[in-house]
C-alpha cells in the first residue's frame, strides 16, 4: 500500500489550504451571522456564494467526481487529503467547492446510472451548482436503517409512475434552490426482496408534492446539507423515463451510491476531528486555572496524545479504504467502509467532546465551531446505515471466513 501523494494532489492540498486560510475561516462568522439574520432558515447565507465564486475561479471545483467527463477526475486516495481540509470548516468549505452532501452523491448516482436526457436535465446544472437536489430514502414509520424495508409505492400507470408515500430526512430537500428529488420506493412488492425497490426523479414542483416539515438535528438547521425534510407524496405522477438506471434496480443503485458517500463523510470527519485538537490546544495554552495553565494539568496532557493517536489511527484507515476502493473497487472494500464507518464518527465525536471541555462554556456556545462539529459528528453514527447494522454486517463477513 503506498499512500504517497501525487504532484496534483500535493498542489491541490496548497491551494486549498490557502483558500481556507484566506477565504473560508474568515467567512465564518459572517456566515454565523448571516444565518441569524435570515428570513428563510434553510436558505444559504450570500456569502457561499462569494465563497463558490472565489472556489471556480482557483480551480477548486467538482473535486469528489473521479469521472472526468464530469469533475476533477481524482481517485479517492488523490480526494482523501482535501476532503479531509474541507472538513476543518464543513457548515462551508463542502458547498464552496461544489462538494457537499447530498448532492456530491445524487451526481455520482446520475453520473453512473442516469440516462443521457437525465443527466442533461439535472446533473448538467448540479455540476454547474446552479441548483441542488434531495435523497428521499428515509421513512418515519419503518425500520430505516433496513434500505429493503421501504414502504413508499412506485406503480405504473401507463406512461407514468404514480408515487405515495412519506420520507423524512431528505436530505437537501429544504434548500429553496432543490429542484429534484430523487425518491427510493417499491416497483414490485412480489419480487425477490432486493429487487422490489426502483429510483426515480421527481421535480420538487410536480403536483401532489407536499413538504410538510424541515428536521433539525440536535437544534442545528444543516443548512450545509440543504436542510432535512418530511415529505408526503401523495398520487405524484412523474413519466417512467423519470426512473433511475431500471426499474428493481434501486437497491444496488442505493448500494452504489452510499460507498463513496460514506468514505467522503469519514474523509471530512478526520479534518472535524484535527480542527477540534487544534482549538484544543489553543486553548489550554492560552487559559490559567489553579495557578497553571491548563495545558499543564494531567487530565488535558492525556487528552491530547489520545487525539492525536486516535485521529491518525483513523486517517490511517480511511486511506486504506480510499486505497482499496481505487485498485479493487468498492464491493473489495467493503469491509474496510464499514470499518471506517464505525470508526470515524466515534473518533471524531470522542476528540471534540474533549475539546469542548476544555474550551468550558465556551465551548457549547455558538463563539467557537465545536457544537456544531459535535452535532454533525454524533449524526453521522446514524447517516448512512447506524453503528449497529455497520457492526452486525462487519461481524457476518468475518466470520463467514472461519466458518468456510
Amino acid at each position: 500500500m503506498d499512500f504517497a501523494f501525487d504532484e496534483r494532489t500535493e498542489r491541490l492540498r496548497a491551494e486549498l489550504t490557502d483558500f481556507l486560510t484566506e477565504h473560508v475561516y474568515p467567512a465564518e462568522p459572517v456566515y454565523a451571522r448571516q444565518v441569524e439574520e435570515a428570513t428563510d432558515p434553510w436558505a444559504a447565507p450570500p456569502v457561499l456564494d462569494e465563497l463558490k465564486a472565489e472556489a471556480r475561479r482557483r480551480g477548486l471545483w467538482n473535486l469528489f467526481l473521479p469521472d472526468e467527463r464530469f469533475g476533477a477526475g481524482l481517485g479517492n486516495l488523490a480526494y482523501a487529503p482535501l476532503a479531509e481540509l474541507t472538513g476543518r470548516s464543513p457548515a462551508l468549505a463542502p458547498e464552496a467547492l461544489n462538494c457537499s452532501a447530498p448532492d456530491t452523491g445524487n451526481m455520482e448516482l446520475l453520473a453512473a446510472f442516469g440516462s443521457p436526457e437525465q443527466q442533461q436535465r439535472w446533473l448538467e446544472p448540479l455540476l454547474a451548482g446552479e441548483i441542488r437536489s434531495a435523497f428521499c430514502m428515509t421513512e418515519p414509520e419503518v425500520a430505516s436503517s433496513d434500505a429493503a424495508n421501504i414502504a413508499t409505492r412506485i406503480d405504473r400507470d401507463g406512461d407514468h409512475y404514480v408515487i405515495n408515500g412519506r420520507k423524512w430526512f431528505s436530505s437537501g430537500a429544504m434548500s429553496p434552490r432543490c429542484a429534484v428529488f430523487i425518491v427510493m420506493g417499491k416497483t414490485d412488492p412480489t419480487a425477490e426482496r432486493h429487487r422490489q425497490q426502483s429510483m426515480v426523479l421527481v421535480p420538487r414542483d410536480t403536483p401532489g408534492v407536499h413538504i410538510r416539515r424541515g428536521l433539525t438535528v440536535f437544534g442545528y438547521t444543516d443548512g450545509p446539507h440543504g436542510g432535512h425534510a418530511e415529505i408526503e407524496f401523495r398520487d405524484v405522477r412523474v413519466p417512467v423515463s423519470n426512473v433511475v438506471g431500471g426499474e428493481g434496480e434501486g437497491f444496488a443503485i442505493a448500494q452504489a451510491r452510499l460507498g463513496p458517500g460514506r468514505i467522503h463523510h469519514c474523509m471530512r470527519l478526520v479534518g472535524m476531528a484535527e480542527r477540534a485538537l487544534e482549538l484544543m490546544c489553543r486553548r489550554v495554552t492560552e487559559r490559567v486555572a489553579f495557578g497553571r495553565p491548563l495545558a499543564e494539568q494531567g487530565v488535558i496532557g492525556e487528552w491530547i496524545a489520545e487525539s492525536r493517536v486516535r485521529i491518525e489511527q483513523a486517517r490511517l484507515l480511511v486511506l486504506k479504504t480510499a486505497w482499496l476502493m481505487d485498485t479493487v473497487g468498492n464491493r473489495g472494500a467493503h469491509t474496510e467502509i464499514q470499518a471506517i464507518k464505525i470508526a470515524t464518527p466515534a473518533t471524531a465525536e470522542w476528540v471534540i467532546d474533549k475539546a469542548i471541555q476544555a474550551h468550558g462554556g465556551a465551548g457549547v456556545s455558538q463563539d467557537f465551531p465545536l457544537a456544531v462539529l459535535w452535532a454533525q459528528a454524533r449524526m453521522l453514527r446514524i447517516a448512512d446505515g447506524p453503528d449497529e447494522v455497520h457492526r452486525m454486517s462487519l461481524a457476518r463477513r468475518e466470520l463467514k471466513r472461519h466458518r468456510s
